[in-house]
């Protein structure tokens, strides 16, 4: 595990970047949970709504740090060179700082109704989910993502030289561009403005960053495992072509309640159910590929935080995401916290974990601390898989009940009526939330010192029992428990259309089965990975031939 191109080393400081916009997200994330609790907290200081809309956009930005990081930690090996432009790589490290200083800053503007209009158009907010920034945040960050474009397409081999993995992250670098423009512009109509804004949500974010999640994630299982780049290249290619293929209509679930035409319930539903096919084959790659040569696993951390991206991709954006987004679900769900569970699982687990799995790898290579204390990495990996769990077990039944109170019950939020329902929710949430903010601090603080505590021997563990090698068939099962919960509460959320729960107001039948549902399917999710990587720790120490780094820019 080192370097083999000097500019790898400039992507350290992405990763930098991303653990402090990371931390400060956190930060966001527990006054946001205190505000829960005590709604007049800093009221007219900083409103539930600007810490939320920092919350949410701190977060895409560190992911897109880690990203940017990972592609240029990857790069020179895909290209067999060194990156084409560094001094341009500098200048986009400065320019995401002055992007996270602006957006941050401007939020504040929304308390005071200043958007900034000119044109038209809103400058300084805009005051969409997810697209809050103005029309110059949003100008500036086409900027960055046209010079990461520019220096990894430059640093590239031609294009009759590239393999799957040179496509799906070309593709996907090329598309961070094109499908950010939708975001560009404001329309008054509200409908048609939702129209255009879930083009940047889904195709950008859930379609797009889906791309790069999956050629990262092969790029890194190669240099884990060396494993075979023509194997790992054809997953990447099945991969992207299923999702997006699933992805573009399955867009149209986001189109049920604005006034779009009720065709798109249909179609909306039927592609939706399709989203979870590519990401339960992207799960099954990483098994096979970690369970191909069953060589020792060098670098826990970084494949701790690898496997949890693809469980909680499967889990969160797959499972959680089929549950929520048929018609007849989408009904109760949308607008609850059911639909803020789902979103935590999707964008942390699945982009987060992956920025923070790639740092994992590339830090000690820069730092040239190959055998480094690994056991605040994986403590810091447990802390956050489990407390990202608990917060949305808690946003799942917090938003059974505000589904019950408001839509079956009438009862209004304004009123007060819903908060006294929510209550053992609203505690448990911030509880698993310094859970989380906790095993953020470890990972912060291990990422930053990586490489000056003295190297730990790993210890030698028995591949018995618990710990014995997970077979195919064993991992089909778990799976196949995942879907199970997961229908079950499918089955919760369709309850609700009952005349007995709908009617006559008995929540029983739904409490019951998301009860059985949620808690077994973050179980058996959890259960998974302690199984999985159990069964690896057993080869830490396990003699295997050496083996050289695969050749990354091979055409397959």
């Amino acid at each position: 595990m080192k370097i083999t191109y000097p500019s790898q080393r400039l992507s350290l400081r992405f990763f930098m970047l991303m653990l402090l916009l990371f931390g400060l997200q956190v930060a966001y994330g527990l006054l946001l949970a205190a505000q829960q609790a005590d709604p007049t907290l800093l009221a007219g200081t900083l409103n539930f709504n600007v810490i939320r809309a920092s919350h949410l956009t701190l977060g895409i930005l560190w992911i897109v740090c880690g990203f940017v990081g990972a592609t240029l930690f990857v790069a020179p090996l895909l290209a067999r060179r060194d990156i084409a432009a560094p001094a341009l790589v500098k200048l986009l490290f400065y320019a995401l700082i002055a992007i996270v200083i602006w957006n941050v800053s401007t939020q504040v503007l929304s308390m005071r109704g200043e958007a900034g209009w000119w044109l038209d158009q809103p400058w300084l907010i805009n005051g969409l989910e997810y697209l809050e920034g103005g029309r110059i945040f949003g100008f500036a960050l086409l900027v960055g993502f046209i010079l990461l474009a520019f220096i990894v397409l430059r640093t590239f081999p031609p294009v009759k030289q590239w393999n799957e993995v040179h496509w799906g992250l070309g593709l996907g670098i090329s598309a961070l561009v094109l499908v950010w423009i939708f975001g560009l512009f404001y329309v008054s109509r509200l409908d048609l403005q939702e129209y255009f804004r879930w083009y940047v949500v889904h195709y950008w974010v859930e379609g797009v960053w889906e791309v790069i999640h999956i050629s990262l994630i092969g790029i890194l299982i190669v240099l884990m495992f060396k494993a075979s780049v023509r194997s790992v290249g054809f997953a990447v290619f099945w991969g992207i072509t299923l999702v997006w293929l699933s992805g573009l209509i399955g867009n149209a679930h986001h189109y049920f309640w604005i006034g779009t035409p009720e065709f798109w319930q249909f179609w909306g539903s039927f592609f939706s159910a399709m989203e979870p096919v590519p990401l339960v084959f992207c799960f099954w790659h990483i098994y096979l590929d970690a369970h191909a040569n069953k060589r020792p696993l060098e670098n826990a951390p970084a494949f701790y935080f690898i496997l949890g991206s693809t469980v909680l991709e499967l889990v969160g954006a797959g499972i959680l995401g089929f549950v929520m987004t048929f018609a007849l679900t989408n009904a109760w769900s949308h607008g609850t916290w059911i639909t803020a569970g789902h979103g935590h699982l999707a964008l942390f687990g699945t982009f987060g974990m992956l920025g923070i799995g790639a740092a994992y790898w590339a830090v000690p290579a820069v730092r040239k601390a190959p055998d480094f204390d690994q056991r605040l990495g994986k403590l810091g990996f447990w802390f956050l898989f489990t407390g990202i769990l608990g917060m949305a077990l808690s946003f799942a039944f917090g938003g059974m009940v505000q589904a019950y109170v408001i839509r079956i019950l009438g009862l209004e939020w304004v009123g007060g009526d819903v908060a006294p329902a929510m209550g053992v929710f609203k505690l448990t949430l911030p509880l698993f939330g310094f859970l989380f903010a906790a095993g953020a601090a470890i990972v912060i603080y291990d990422l930053a010192t990586l490489g000056k505590p003295a190297p730990v021997p790993s210890e030698i563990l028995p591949a018995t029992g618990w710990r014995r090698p997970l077979s195919g068939f064993e991992a089909g099962i778990w799976l196949a428990f995942i879907c199970l919960f997961g229908m079950v509460i499918t089955f919760s959320l369709l309850a609700f259309n009952l005349p007995r729960v709908r009617v006559e107001g008995d929540p029983t039948l739904p409490y019951l089965l998301g009860g059985v549902g949620y808690l077994g399917l973050f179980g058996v999710t959890l259960g998974f990975v302690l199984r999985f990587t159990a069964s690896l720790g057993a080869r830490l120490r396990t003699p295997a031939p050496a083996a050289p780094t695969p050749d990354l820019s091979v055409a397959t």
